[in-house]
């Protein structure tokens, strides 16, 4: 049997319980936190499905008083978050059920930042010091429901300022997860576009990660081992999506890509965040579009950590051009688009992107550093053929 159809209980770097049908322990979790009416936050798309449904009546049937706050975009909004706190604030909850892909977990963390405090959201921007005035944060659970956001495990959170139509980042470190619920049946109905686009979505997170020139042995071997995962199953769950111990394997493979970018990211998620604000874009669509041409852009100062990423992805051993040429072959093998401007990115608006890009703490940590002008033209030559 595999050891990705058993349950397990893990500590770091918050409590996770993994393991089929582990969703049935969510009201347990609730009375032992001692949490009696949690809003269960979730993005647009999920309201109906069938474990948001199983969900909330499970929690109520315990005894407990919960509902339902789905207005969350594919790219949660700050307007979105606003209206959350007030939802959370007028049903008197006291904690936060985040369940959904990288949306829906975003929505919730930034409603639960927000919930007991009047601070503005952007207050808690990652580039802004640290709130000491803080009033406790509500309890918060994470519940992926797709194997690519990585967002489970640590406070941080990506929204939209509909006014500079940049996403920024929110946080602080005193809200992390009490309990994150990995459950690979939640991720069996997923589409096969939705599949391939989340999975790539954590294989960029490792990438990126473990590119970075800096010392986190941590993040570094998180990253390693989310790239064997990935590489193993990411084909196996878009060919044959019921396969339970291969969404295992993507599940927890996503989990430590989201663990190893603590290191930082790249300018793949730089460009990426600016095109979702400004298109609405799928964000790991949007990323498997852009990684190739970043690889690129990348590969004298990745070099030397090719070998390994190429090992652990494939199973090779050779240098760039056979990791960049393997990269290629599974973005096609996954039926993703090859240009931006599938999704909708104009031309007129690559030096508009390209500005907001270099502002993102992302650009910041990439291996090497791009100014401006670079930008524009990695994005322009990204638009119909990006590979």
């Amino acid at each position: 049997m595999s050891i990705f159809l058993d349950s397990t209980d893990w500590s770091f770097p918050v409590p996770i319980c993994y393991g089929p049908k582990r969703i049935e322990e969510l009201p347990a979790i609730c009375i032992k936190h001692d949490i009696q009416r949690p809003l269960i936050v979730t993005d647009s798309g999920s309201a109906t499905l069938p474990f948001i449904i199983k969900a909330l009546k499970s929690l109520n049937s315990s005894g407990l008083k919960s509902s339902v706050f789905s207005g969350i975009s594919p790219n949660p909004l700050d307007t979105e978050i606003l209206t959350g706190k007030s939802v959370y604030k007028d049903g008197k909850h006291d904690a936060v059920i985040a369940i959904g892909g990288g949306s829906g977990m975003d929505g919730g963390k930034a409603i639960s930042l927000m919930a007991n405090n009047n601070y503005s959201l952007w207050d808690f921007d990652n580039d802004k010091a640290e709130i000491k005035d803080i009033k406790k944060f509500p309890p918060l659970i994470c519940i992926p429901t797709t194997s690519g956001t990585g967002a489970e495990t640590e406070s941080t959170a990506m929204v939209t300022n509909t006014n500079l139509e940049m996403k920024l980042c929110v946080w602080h470190p005193n809200q992390k997860p009490i309990a994150t619920i990995l459950d690979p049946e939640l991720t069996l109905e997923l589409p096969k576009n939705l599949t391939a686009w989340t999975g790539v979505d954590a294989l960029v997170h490792a990438i990126e990660a473990y590119s970075i020139n800096s010392l986190y042995s941590v993040a570094d071997a998180m990253a390693i081992e989310a790239l064997t995962l990935i590489g193993r199953n990411l084909r196996t769950v878009v060919k044959s999506p019921h396969n339970l111990e291969a969404r295992g394997g993507m599940l927890i493979g996503s989990c430590l890509a989201g663990i190893s970018f603590q290191k930082g990211l790249g300018l793949v998620h730089a460009v990426s965040h600016m095109i979702g604000a400004i298109y609405n874009s799928q964000h790991g669509l949007t990323n498997a579009i852009l990684l190739p041409p970043v690889l690129k852009f990348n590969q004298n100062t990745i070099n030397h950590k090719v070998e390994i990423m190429n090992h652990a992805t494939f199973k090779k051993t050779e240098g760039f051009d056979d990791f960049y040429s393997n990269i290629c072959n599974l973005l096609d093998d996954l039926e993703i688009d090859r240009g931006l401007n599938s999704l909708g990115v104009d031309a007129n608006r690559v030096s508009e992107i390209a500005l907001k890009a270099s502002k993102d703490s992302a650009a910041s940590t990439n291996p090497r550093q791009a100014t401006i002008p670079q930008l524009e033209i990695l994005i322009s030559d990204s638009l119909v053929k990006a590979r």
